[in-house]
């Protein structure tokens, strides 16, 4: 305990520095202690200022914040099940079956044509989360073989899926080029018009997801030596496989629902905290999951600062940050002998 702890301790320090920033930076900046002031004061305080903190700034980095945890932890997970560093939340196709149910809703195909502009635009994270969930259901029984699901035929299925459901976004797509512009922009992946019901429909989900994460970590520390290893060591391997599957699908498409597909976060964050930590699951799954957080939150405050007024799409940020320094920490780590 007493080793993890000063890691967790700094990724939570981290955390609340990252949404201290992400509140106060943006087109109408916050000192500290006008902050302080207008946070005391509490939502019913009145002028301009206490709007925009209250209904636009304080809401976009608290779903910023779910957003990464809940893709931090399902990353740690899913690359703790597959025993694979190179597994995020959208290998096993829960983006394409989350893009595909939105772009269903955002074309209309599901309302007979009514579309975005119909007023489809509010089920958007509902169908994007019933399509992650039935892609998942989908991975699973096709993976079955004789009651099981081997590890590597979830991969394999995974891929598969995820590829037609793709095509199959691209071939609805085609045939709808009026509705291009609302599904390209889901599809790079945003939090803009984040607000309180955003977060209010997220926050279940992932309070739910995170602390079915916290009972995987023992599962996970075991299938680290191997699934026979584990069901000779007293663990059921098929039940807790299909439970990981479950809780990290979970976490993943509550995030996508409500923010399109931002990629990165759930395969750096567990990377990093694994170099730095090692590869315990009691430091990997909490340590990601803030780590998480704190990546996409500094993401968003990136987004709509950079290039203010405009603002940038958050999944092309974490992808132009988090690549580089994802290679970077990888070379320098390997040259130092962390990966061996």
């Amino acid at each position: 305990m007493a080793s993890r702890r000063p890691l967790l301790l700094a990724l939570a320090g981290a955390l609340l520095a990252s949404v201290v920033l992400g509140v106060a930076a943006g087109s109408v900046r916050f000192a500290l202690p006008e902050l302080w002031h207008l946070i005391a004061a509490g939502p019913a305080a009145a002028g301009t200022d206490a709007a925009i903190l209250w209904q636009i700034r304080i809401p976009r980095v608290a779903l910023a914040a779910l957003v990464g945890l809940s893709l931090g932890a399902a990353g740690a997970i899913l690359q703790g099940l597959f025993r694979n560093p190179m597994a995020d939340p959208y290998v096993i196709g829960v983006s394409s079956g989350a893009a595909l149910g939105a772009v269903l809703a955002m074309t209309g195909v599901i309302a007979g044509g009514a579309g975005w502009a119909g007023g489809l635009a509010r089920l958007v994270p509902a169908a994007a989360f019933l399509g992650a969930v039935g892609a998942l259901v989908l991975v699973y029984l096709l993976a079955r073989v004789d009651g099981h699901a081997p590890v590597t035929y979830l991969l394999l299925a995974g891929v598969a899926v995820s590829s037609f459901l793709s095509s199959a976004v691209s071939l609805i797509v085609y045939f709808h080029p009026d509705r291009l512009k609302p599904v390209y922009f889901w599809l790079l992946g945003g939090l803009t018009g984040a607000d309180w019901a955003q977060v209010g429909l997220v926050a279940p989900y992932a309070a739910l997801g995170l602390v079915a994460a916290g009972t995987l970590v023992r599962p996970l520390n075991l299938l680290l030596s191997g699934e026979e290893t584990s069901h000779h060591l007293g663990l059921n391997v098929e039940r807790e496989k299909l439970y990981a599957l479950a809780v990290g699908a979970l976490l993943a498409a509550a995030a996508v629902s409500v923010s399109g597909m931002i990629g990165f976060v759930g395969l750096v964050a567990p990377h990093v905290v694994r170099l730095l930590g090692g590869p315990d699951h009691r430091v990997v799954v909490p340590g990601a999951a803030l780590l998480g957080a704190v990546f996409l939150v500094l993401a968003d405050t990136v987004a709509r600062t950079a290039i203010a007024p405009l603002e940038l799409p958050v999944g092309v940020v974490t992808s132009l940050v988090g690549g580089p320094f994802f290679l970077y920490l990888l070379r320098t780590r390997k040259h130092a002998g962390d990966l061996d």
